[in-house]
């Protein structure tokens, strides 16, 4: 949990309108009036959110937005019946009028023996809540934020004379804060912080144009990269696309770019979430103890990374989260379950509900000189996939198909840029050949891994 406990009294010196205390009254009052009404349990959540986003484009101030948002939201469980509603109105008549709306819709809500609050030996008790170093407000104008893009898309330019336009750069500080509880004994909540500096500049003229983007994204914005940085690299990938080609359908090996690579960690995690599972809609059904990825492949858990983009103490249910192996030696040790995936599999929760926790994917064959050069060497002849289109893998079959541009590599060296093709294969082929992950880990969101290289995908081309 952050450091950060608002004042007790509202508005409070971060930028919020509202202090812990007054959300904890609030939270507090919404399951008092359910219980009044006759619910049999309850749980409620208040929260706010507020932050500047700032874009320039080609050097010259495009916009300025102050976002601020709230929202309290209500569920009432009348036995095994559950109804939920929310509001931004936190007036003492609106929460009443909401409580009485989740408090109506579980009356008419068909029976589900499921449905309920977390079993109170799952909750995450006072003393587990951890800190976790999440909250870093960034005290920056709209004056600061604009010069910061404009030197990152400035840097962009200046790396080349073929960078000749510009999507856009931007620089975001966002905060929030939250509270919830619920009748099982559940009380918590901290603030987080998220800001990012990013830039979009296109290389080249006429027909032969290419446009790349790059960003760096921190809980702190001390530990974001430099704009000049963020910039040269965004205008380098540009370039190093221009003079892209088709190439002819084949088979072969495939490179997946670390950035895009978490994608393929982000695919085995929607096959073994408990609703994919539940409903019977995954290609990964029944496996736990068995092998879903090649053996020298582990992925860990830990949602108590200081500042991690996936920490959190507790999840969205107030269930304690726990550090763990979710694949060992490529043999799958754990799902991702809520209370009632867990209960609809006549499992226990593993406290994900809202999602998994600052995933790390290695290979126990990865050296530390592994770097991208290395991969290529790796991949010796075949394709290095730098940015994936569309969203075409079907988790009940785990086919999957999707555009992709990158460069064509021969030898273990870059031979030339392509674009316009499409990889296919299947995820769970796809999973048990990846023969080798890169020293070039790369955090997006709350996935890390290095760059991937999977045995053989097909490649559709001209």
């Amino acid at each position: 949990m952050s450091t950060y406990t608002p004042p007790h009294d509202a508005p409070t010196d971060h930028g919020f309108s509202h202090s812990r205390a007054f959300f904890e009254e609030l939270v507090d009052s919404a399951i008092q009036h359910a219980k009044r009404l006759g619910a049999t349990n309850a749980s409620a959540e208040a929260s706010e959110g507020c932050g500047l986003s700032v874009s320039v484009r080609k050097g010259e101030l495009e916009t300025v937005e102050r976002n601020r948002d709230k929202s309290l939201g209500v569920t009432v469980y009348l036995g095994t019946r559950r109804g939920n509603a929310s509001t931004s109105d936190f007036s003492p008549n609106a929460v009443k009028q909401t409580v009485q709306a989740a408090y109506d819709i579980a009356r008419f809500t068909a029976e589900d023996p499921l449905a309920g609050l977390p079993d109170e030996a799952d909750i995450a008790t006072a003393a587990e809540h951890r800190e976790l170093d999440l909250f870093h407000p960034w005290a920056i104008d709209s004056a600061r934020a604009a010069e910061l893009a404009m030197a990152c898309e400035a840097a962009a330019f200046a790396t080349s004379k073929r960078i000749t336009n510009s999507e856009g750069a931007g620089v975001s500080a966002q905060q929030s804060h939250f509270f919830s509880a619920h009748t099982h004994g559940f009380r918590g909540g901290y603030a987080t912080s998220r800001h990012s500096i990013s830039v979009a500049p296109i290389a080249g003229k006429g027909r032969d144009m290419q446009r790349d983007a790059w960003y760096s994204s921190m809980r702190h914005a001390d530990e974001l990269a430099l704009p000049e940085a963020v910039g040269r690299y965004a205008a380098q990938r540009a370039l190093s696309r221009l003079k892209a080609r088709k190439i002819a359908t084949v088979e072969c090996p495939v490179l997946f770019e670390s950035p895009v690579a978490t994608g393929l960690l982000g695919g085995l995690v929607q096959a073994v979430s408990g609703g994919a599972l539940y409903r019977k809609s995954s290609f990964l059904l029944d496996s736990l103890g068995k092998p879903v990825m090649a053996k020298h492949l582990d992925i860990l858990e830990d949602p108590f990374v200081p500042r991690g983009k996936g920490s959190s103490p507790f999840d969205s249910e107030g269930v304690r989260t726990s550090a763990r192996k979710v694949v060992d030696a490529g043999t799958l040790e754990g799902y991702f379950l809520s209370t009632y995936s867990a209960r609809k599999l006549g499992m226990k929760t593993t406290g994900n509900a809202g999602g998994s926790h600052n995933l790390t994917l290695t290979s126990r064959r990865t050296k530390r000189g592994d770097d991208l050069a290395a991969m290529l060497q790796k991949l010796g002849t075949g394709l290095f996939v730098i940015e994936l289109m569309g969203q075409g893998v079907n988790y009940v079959t785990g086919d999957y198909s999707r555009g992709a541009s990158g460069f064509w590599v021969e030898n273990g060296e870059i031979a030339y840029p392509v674009e316009e093709i499409t990889i296919a294969g299947n995820l769970r082929d796809m999973l048990m050949g990846i023969t080798a992950v890169g020293a070039d880990a790369y955090n997006h969101g709350a996935k890390t891994t290095g760059s991937i290289l999977v045995n053989r995908m097909k490649v559709a081309g001209s």
